[in-house]
């Protein structure tokens, strides 16, 4: 079999989802040909021996629909033979891409993909895909005949089971911001992101190249401050051991973004005289309980651990998606796993979570940590509607 690669990977940076947010004056399509043009760019390879892009997004509706990846591709001034497609694996949808990507490489069908990722969730907001529709069917009642919950009521039922109190949660969410801006401010995001040119408020352009999500005053006091945002008298009466703790300030933001991966065989990338940085070591995705729905990224560990042969101890950095602080904080409790190597340099909460783009976000940052620690071994994993999650481990080279 091939060995799948990665030689090159990018994001934006990330833009509050909110009109008014930086990146909100971008359409989706801008967004993702930014990033597919960098990737280009940034390696000098020629877009005409593209096997594939595969992107990942969730609002696939308005202004992401009718295959958002193609458009992207197109506009990004790839040749027209380059085909493309988006795929809906809910919040790890670009994980799932590259995953996808790299297996068509492994198989030996590919030589040469792309997984990449866009949420615009200013211009698409949150949820556009399911309004006023009815995505559950009467089969599906049949079988959880109390109803599904929404994500932030399974974050709830997580802390209420692994036992953790509100301060935990903002003392975690603070941390995640404090990471960031250090981060940040010692310009470790800098090879990872790509400046794509904005319009400020007084007209003129720039390039935004700086997290926008990022708070860096943030402190676990002033979180303590904000109300819960998911409770109902219905919600109480149905789970009264929820003790509402969850809040926008330990909550990842509404998030705009894009991020994409180049992904080939070792043997192109040698033959193209390119520098491979990682390599992919195993894959796994998994379903769950779709009432605590965020606990996906558990057994998802479990399982490329089994499947690799490798302890919690080996893996030098983890990348555990905060869309809750509630997830990675029982992603540890049950794994063990060091605490100072889980999201370094921040999370989701402080970086944001632009759905579709979250994946690839999380790679870029895995391989750019491993990279600068000379780690050899990098865990990514992430929760998903519904109850599933990936997991990928990758391994630096060089």
């Amino acid at each position: 079999m091939a060995e799948a690669v990665i030689v090159d990977v990018v994001r934006t940076a990330s833009g509050r989802g909110k009109i008014g947010g930086a990146l909100s004056g971008i359409h989706p399509v801008d967004l993702l040909s930014t990033v597919l043009e960098a990737l280009v760019r940034r390696t000098g390879l020629d877009p005409a021996l593209i096997d594939d892009v595969i992107g990942g997004c969730v609002g696939q509706v308005g202004e992401q629909s009718a295959n958002i990846t193609r458009q992207a591709v197109l506009a990004a001034g790839f040749p027209e033979h380059v085909p493309a497609t988006t795929i809906d694996r809910q919040c790890g949808s670009s994980q799932q891409a590259a995953a996808f990507a790299a297996q068509a490489v492994i198989s030996g069908m590919q030589d040469v993909v792309i997984a990449c990722g866009v949420e615009s969730m200013s211009r698409v907001p949150l949820g556009s895909q399911t309004l006023g529709q009815d995505f559950a069917g009467s089969k599906l009642r049949r079988r959880y005949p109390d109803g599904l919950v929404n994500q932030g009521i399974s974050a709830e039922l997580i802390a209420a089971r692994w036992g953790l109190s509100r301060a935990r949660l903002d003392d975690f969410s603070a941390q995640s911001h404090a990471r960031a801006a250090t981060a940040e401010q010692a310009g470790l995001f800098a090879d990872e992101i790509v400046p794509i040119e904005v319009m400020d408020a007084s007209g003129a352009a720039r390039a935004h190249t700086v997290d926008e999500t990022v708070r860096p005053t943030t402190t676990a006091a002033g979180l303590g401050a904000l109300a819960a945002s998911f409770r109902t008298d219905a919600y109480a009466q149905r789970f009264p051991q929820i003790e509402w703790a969850i809040t926008p300030g330990n909550s990842s933001p509404l998030t705009d973004g894009a991020s994409a991966a180049l992904i080939m065989s070792a043997e192109k990338a040698r033959a193209l005289g390119l520098r491979p940085r990682a390599r992919f070591v195993s894959f796994a995705v998994v379903g769950d309980d779709p009432i605590l729905m965020l606990t996906g990224p558990i057994p998802a560990t479990a399982r490329i651990l089994a499947r690799t042969g490798l302890s919690i101890g080996d893996i030098d950095a983890f990348e555990v998606n905060e869309a809750f602080a509630p997830v990675p904080l029982a992603w540890l409790a049950e794994t063990g796993a060091d605490p100072d190597r889980l999201n370094p340099r921040g999370g989701a909460i402080a970086l944001g979570h632009a759905l579709g783009s979250s994946g690839t976000r999380l790679l870029a940052t895995l391989v750019n940590q491993l990279e600068a620690t000379g780690g050899r071994y990098g865990l990514q994993t992430m929760c998903e509607g519904a109850g599933m999650a990936n997991a990928t481990l990758i391994e630096r080279i060089g």
